[in-house]
């Protein structure tokens, strides 16, 4: 029997991978203008970014549509 692969574009991915490639493809300054939250905003970094939307789920979920309309760009 055949492992069917999912159909959940975020399947397998960290949300790390997520802000490492969100970052590097547009930028702090783009991401804050793109999703207005203070991580993105005020003294930036992946692990500050992620500690915030580890913990704040409707950010997170800004977060991850952003990265799948942007998935074909990558």
């Amino acid at each position: 029997m055949e492992k069917q692969a999912s159909k959940d574009p975020l399947h397998g991915i960290t949300l790390k991978v997520i802000v490492e490639q969100l970052e590097a493809f547009y930028g702090f300054d783009t991401l804050s203008e793109l999703i207005n939250i203070k991580c993105f905003k005020s003294n930036p970094s992946v692990k500050s970014s992620l500690t915030f939307l580890r913990k704040t789920d409707w950010a997170r979920q800004k977060v991850e549509e952003l990265y799948i309309k942007t998935l074909p760009k990558f």
